[in-house]
């Protein structure tokens, strides 16, 4: 990918995969929240966390959330009928990748495999 704005640091990760927590909007926003903590990013307001409430197709319903950071934000998309999760952190400081995959993995209890990419 062509870097557009090299005198702009970014780091971009996408980590996904199958939990096994109970996932709610409560678990959702200690995980957002935790995983800015554990990395010293810092937030500047609550998660945002939506539900479709039924609209759409039955095995795409779970979670859309957004926590705002001083240094951009990260995103969380959850099915919960699947048990499946995408999350993509986008900063302009620098973070341990390796810290947030094994974050991810411990608080939303993914046993299995982990897909990530740095963006």
């Amino acid at each position: 990918m062509k870097n557009l704005a090299p005198e702009i640091f970014r780091q971009r990760l996408m980590i996904e995969g199958y939990y096994t927590i109970e996932v709610t909007r409560e678990s959702l926003a200690g995980y957002l929240n935790g995983v800015a903590a554990h990395l010293g990013l810092r937030a500047y307001g609550e998660p945002a966390i939506f539900s479709p409430g039924g609209e759409g197709k039955a095995e795409n319903q779970g979670f859309d959330a957004f926590l705002p950071l001083v240094d951009s934000g990260i995103s969380a998309y959850v099915w919960t009928s699947r048990k499946f999760v995408s999350i993509f952190l986008y900063t302009c400081k620098g973070f341990d990748e390796g810290a947030a995959i094994e974050f991810t993995r411990r608080h939303l209890g993914i046993a299995g495999e982990i897909a990530s990419a740095s963006i």
